[in-house]
This record gives structure tokens, C-alpha cells and sequence, in this order.
């Protein structure tokens, strides 16, 4: 197995990010800090996994340390100032949001050139992306480090350049379904075809060739044809759509309060996840004999 000099983690707050991220990192043989303000119950966990009872313990002996706590950017940055002022400085800072700014994370630090976000997708020990995203200030050596940290894990990195909101992955899942919930609202299908289109299309090929390796598949004049006469056409709202704001008003959220485009019967929603579980797990032994191939520029 690859050496690396990353061997102590400690994972800031424990849902299911978290926890996810503690098992990848114990099950490949790193020492695994867990600390959470709230009640921590951790019932047959592995043996390097340890849960601490407060930021400083956290701090102690790590290499580096992976935020997994609300959405809340103030919260994120008291959190990150204080680590900042614990840990050594050899000690890399990161963040898991889902699509805050890593310079504004590392706002009130002293050392921005350590803070970086490594945002993991859920369930990451099923999904293994992660978007490695700097901030302004962050350093070379410090997006090395985390991406062979993210690699021996056994996860796949993307590095982005610079960082945006929402980073990539969520910048292209809401422009889909921004554009998913224009074509219901307009009338032109209802939300289970819509969405038979991406489970018996889109997303049968999107897993071997992405939107713009697609586009190269398909032949570039053709595409560039195809948009010169339907960009035109589809969703360009800044907002959320009516029908969104609609379903939240009446306190439709989903799966979580049973009902949002789909009724979530217990055993139906059970049965859901279930078949995702399958197929993502299907996908993790296939990239197991995948050979990365060396066509990029």
C-alpha cells in the first residue's frame, strides 16, 4: 500500500458524512479523532477510531483535520479560527461544505495557506468523489497532501483550479434540475418521466462519458448546431422555481416528511435505497478494474 505522511485524522462533527469519512480513514489503517458537541453513541466502530471530547484533544497529534459541521459559514469560521490557533502548523485544515468559499472559511485564520476544502459526497464511503477546492491563499503542498490523503482512502480526487460557489458537481446538479423543474412547470412532462429520462438515458452514459466528453462523442459541430437554437429556450431563472417554493410552503420536503414530488411510503422509500445502494456499490467494484486512460490533453 502507498506511504503517505498523513497517519492521524481527526473528523469534526459526527452525522453521516462523518461517520463515513472516520470508517474509510480507520479501514485503511489511519488513527481516527472523532469529536461532536452533541451526544456521541458509536456502537461497533473499529478499533483506531476514538472519540475526544473537545476541539483541543482533537488538535493533539493530527496531520490533519476534516470539518463536517453545519452550513453555517459564521459557525464554520469561529471553528477554523480556533483550530487555526490549536494545531501545529504543519497540520492541514479541511473543510467538507458542499459549496461555501474556502478563502471565506479561512477568513479569521492566520495560516489560509493550509485551509482547503475537500468535499466529500453522500455517502462517501459509496460515492467516491471529492472535489478538492483551494481558496486564494491556499498552497500547493497542502492540495498535494490532500488529494493523496483522499486517494489512499480509497476515494477519487477532482481538482479544481479556483474556487466558485458550489464548486462543480453541485453547480451542474442544479442547473439540472433547474431545468428538470421548468419542464414540469411548463407542462411539457410530469416529475416521474422527467426523471426516467436521466435513470434510462442521461444516466446509463454519463457514468462512462461526462457532458463534455459526450459532447466530443457526439461531434462538437453537431452540439454547437443543437445550441445555437435550444439555449434559447431552456430555464435561465436566477431563483428557485414557483414549484419548489410551492412544496416547501406546505411543508412537502421529501423523502424526510414523506411526501414531496413522490409519496414516500416507509417500505417504498426503503426499497429506494436500497436499489441505489446496489447500483453505487456495482459502480465502486467496477472502478476497481478501470484503467485511467491517457487521452486527455
Amino acid at each position: 500500500m502507498e506511504i503517505i505522511d498523513i497517519k492521524n485524522i481527526s473528523v469534526i462533527g459526527f452525522g453521516t458524512i462523518g461517520h463515513g469519512i472516520a470508517l474509510l480513514c480507520a479501514k485503511t489503517g489511519l488513527n481516527v479523532n472523532v469529536y461532536d458537541k452533541s451526544d456521541l453513541i458509536m456502537n461497533k466502530e473499529l478499533e483506531n477510531i476514538k472519540v475526544v471530547n473537545s476541539l483541543e484533544e482533537a488538535c493533539n497529534n493530527v496531520d490533519l483535520i476534516i470539518e463536517c459541521i453545519d452550513e453555517n459559514i459564521e459557525l464554520k469560521q469561529t471553528v477554523f479560527k480556533k483550530l487555526d490557533e490549536l494545531c501545529s502548523l504543519n497540520v492541514i485544515l479541511a473543510s467538507c461544505t458542499s459549496g461555501l468559499l474556502p478563502t471565506v472559511i479561512a477568513k479569521n485564520t492566520k495560516h489560509p495557506e493550509r485551509v482547503v476544502v475537500a468535499h466529500f459526497w453522500n455517502p462517501p464511503e459509496l460515492i467516491p468523489l471529492v472535489e478538492v477546492v483551494p481558496g486564494e491563499k491556499t498552497s500547493k503542498d497542502t492540495i498535494s497532501r490532500t488529494t493523496e490523503w483522499i486517494e489512499f482512502i480509497g476515494n477519487k480526487a477532482i481538482i479544481m483550479k479556483k474556487e466558485c460557489s458550489g464548486f462543480v458537481g453541485n453547480r451542474l446538479q442544479h442547473a439540472l434540475l433547474r431545468e428538470a423543474l421548468y419542464i414540469v412547470e411548463q407542462g411539457f412532462a410530469e416529475p416521474y418521466e422527467v426523471d426516467k429520462v436521466i435513470e434510462f438515458g442521461l444516466g446509463r452514459r454519463l457514468p462512462v462519458t461526462g457532458p463534455i466528453c459526450s459532447a466530443d462523442f457526439a461531434g462538437l459541430d453537431v452540439v454547437n448546431s443543437i445550441s445555437k437554437y435550444l439555449y434559447k429556450d431552456l430555464c435561465n431563472s436566477i431563483e428557485s422555481s414557483d414549484l419548489m417554493k410551492r412544496k416547501v410552503k406546505s411543508g412537502e420536503f421529501g423523502s424526510k416528511s414523506g411526501k414531496g414530488f413522490y409519496n414516500w411510503d416507509p417500505g417504498i422509500l426503503k426499497q429506494k435505497q436500497k436499489e441505489r445502494a446496489e447500483i453505487l456499490l456495482y459502480f465502486l467494484e467496477r472502478d476497481k478494474e478501470k484503467k485511467d486512460l491517457s487521452y486527455r490533453d
